[in-house]
């Protein structure tokens, strides 16, 4: 029995690799165009990125760097990091060494990732580093060569002891969760049963995902992790406050265009009950517990960071076109969640889902004055 289990849940691993990954394309309902949370969350740790760069010891002598973008996704959010990184890393070079090293970037997802959308958004390579030659001065060049290597970042990606800055700035999407939730599209509020499973897997996900890292990585190089996350211990809240639990994407208004399809017959409660969204929010506590166990890393900081859903000048734009405001967030999930969606239900009925949840979006004008936070975990370590 427990090895029947076991192979189904490799089976589904499998198939979640597969399918899972952000909206492709450039379109309106694109992860491209709708990623104004991750958008935010960059810029709060820009700083935090330069700051890491900028104390590392550096390697001297070293003519190429390797550098890392793993659950790259795409769009503009993916190079502005990369763009950080890379200029820092050369800027530092330049100062303390009077030189520029050679740098490659890696940007890494699962094969089912839009990488083409990503490397059409690529600007040109700088071909002179000519201090008389203005042309790679220009706004939009690139000073790195850039390749894509599709896989889990769960497994080995790299050959050992190659990269020298690793970026994950992922969401906190694991490797998923097959059981039943009744009515339950997500496990905020959910059974004991189902958190400790979520947990369990959580838990494997990022003693792995550290693992891998540790053998790739040379020593002195610097890991900056950005994930989802929470502050407080109880799994049970995984938001934090009721009106985020409210208002999130993934909860109320989800279970209930869920509940829609349901009622008028077109799916089955079994249909409905086995959909979850492979998504945990960490706890501080448990980040740091795997970062003690791996015993790879110097963990530099590790902070919890709260992230207002958007500005209060868009808030007052959507109160006033709750319409707007309903098209926006359908779009917004469907750049996280019709890959998925629409491998459990097909493309007509997970198109029905949306509309029905920008529907109820739409229609619930008490809930555009609560305010919706992101949690996030900024971790900065250096490997030993």
């Amino acid at each position: 029995m427990i090895k029947e289990r076991k192979n189904d849940c490799q089976g589904w691993i499998k198939e979640l690799h597969r399918i899972l990954c952000m909206q492709g394309g450039d379109d309106d309902v694109s992860y491209a165009r709708n990623s104004e949370g991750p958008a935010m969350a960059l810029r709060l740790s820009r700083p935090l990125i330069t700051e890491g760069i900028r104390s590392m010891e550096l390697f001297k002598g070293e003519d190429s760097l390797r550098i890392a973008d793993l659950g790259c996704a795409t769009g503009y959010n993916t190079l502005a990091a990369m763009d950080c990184v890379v200029d820092t890393l050369r800027s530092r070079y330049h100062q303390d060494f009077g030189y520029q090293p050679e740098i490659q970037a890696f940007f890494s997802d699962l094969p089912s990732n839009d990488f083409n959308s990503l490397f059409r958004l690529l600007p040109p390579m700088i071909l002179s580093h000519n201090d008389n030659d203005d042309d790679h001065y220009a706004e939009e060049t690139r000073d790195y060569y850039a390749a894509g290597v599709p896989g889990s970042f769960y497994y080995r990606l790299f050959p050992k002891g190659k990269l020298h800055v690793v970026l994950n700035t992922g969401d906190g999407v694991g490797q998923g969760f097959t059981g039943i939730q009744q009515g339950r599209a997500w496990i905020e509020g959910a059974r004991k049963e189902v958190l400790e499973a979520y947990a369990r897997q959580s838990e494997e996900d990022l003693k792995a995902f550290l693992q891998c890292r540790k053998e790739e990585m040379v020593k002195g190089g610097l890991l900056f992790i950005l994930m989802a996350g929470r502050s407080h211990p109880q799994r049970e809240d995984q938001l934090g406050d009721p009106d985020t639990r409210a208002k999130h994407p993934f909860t109320s208004s989800m279970d209930q265009a869920w509940q829609d399809l349901l009622d008028e017959g077109l799916i089955d409660e079994e249909t409905r009950d086995k959909f979850n969204i492979p998504a945990y929010m960490r706890s501080t506590d448990e980040v740091m517990e795997a970062f003690n166990q791996c015993n790879g890393f110097d963990v530099k900081k590790l902070e919890f960071k709260r992230i207002e859903e958007h500005t209060e000048e868009k808030q007052q734009e959507w109160i006033s076109d709750p319409v707007s405001y309903g098209r926006t967030k359908a779009n917004l999930v469907r750049a996280t969640l019709k890959p998925i969606v629409q491998a459990h239900v097909g493309r007509m009925l997970s198109e029905e889902l949306f509309k029905r949840f920008e529907k109820i979006v739409s229609g619930d004008e008490e809930m555009l004055h609560k305010t919706c936070f992101y949690g996030v975990i900024v971790v900065r370590a250096v490997r030993k």
